[in-house]
């Protein structure tokens, strides 16, 4: 067991370049999507039956198909077109098309479920369709879209794993050179513990910003208020208590 922890220290630094380059992809990935998903959630809502159709065609097709076929796809076939891609933006690039296609459907349902009478509203007050969505549609939306948000960010950062086909040296791939130096039980343990603390810092992230936006919308606490100490028994700020 000493050794496994001896082999563990010498690996570390390539664990945490690991850490860093899946770090990249989530974050890129993540955005990517994000910009996928807005812009097809609202091309999908479109009345032109062709825009719309495009949208559809779109978020059927990366949905239906495989994450890795899509990454062999842009990796190993364009290069036969004549257009080499970095392995780095090739994940990013694979990885945002896919979650962004069914984060689209979470930014087209959560749309559709604010409430009508928020639409008339705007109507009553004579917004243009970029104002009304932008300011008062969206906003709603966008706090009823974050739970769900949340769940596909999470799959994200695990679906990062396969990037270690592609040669690049990811967290999965630098576990798996420590599994060479170590054991099988000993290695996977290891990246099952580092996979679950980068899950949890990012749920938090987005209990965030889930928090926020309720705010936002006059519909719970802030931010900091979610944050502060509070006692269990009275809800009183623990702070407050002491100074009394």
């Amino acid at each position: 067991m000493d050794s496994n922890f001896e082999a563990l220290g010498a690996a570390l630094p390539r664990i945490l370049d690991g850490v860093w380059i899946t770090l990249q992809l989530t974050v890129g990935g993540a955005l990517l999507a994000m910009l996928i998903a807005v812009t097809l959630g609202l091309l999908a809502r479109q009345e032109n039956i062709l825009v719309r159709g495009f949208a559809r065609a779109i978020i059927e097709f990366f949905r239906g198909t495989s994450l890795v076929v899509q990454l062999f796809w842009f990796f190993f076939v364009l290069p036969q077109l004549g257009v080499e891609l970095d392995a780095m933006f090739v994940g990013i690039l694979a990885l945002g098309l896919n979650y962004g296609a069914y984060a689209a459907e979470v930014v087209r349902g959560s749309i559709n479920s604010v409430p009508q009478g928020q639409w008339e509203a705007t109507t009553a007050l004579s917004m243009t369709s970029a104002q009304r969505m932008r300011r008062v549609i969206f906003p709603q939306a966008w706090a009823l879209m974050i739970p769900s948000l949340s769940n596909l960010l999470i799959h994200l950062l695990k679906g990062t794993a396969i990037v270690s086909f592609i040669t690049m040296a990811d967290l999965t791939f630098r576990v798996d050179q420590l599994r060479i130096d170590t054991d099988t039980f000993f290695a996977y343990t290891v990246g099952l513990i580092i996979y679950f603390v980068l899950a949890y810092i990012l749920t938090l992230v987005m209990n965030m910003l889930e928090v926020q936006a309720k705010h936002r919308l006059g519909r719970g606490e802030s931010l900091r208020e979610a944050l502060s100490l509070r006692s269990p028994d009275t809800g009183v700020d623990a702070g407050e208590g002491a100074r009394s």
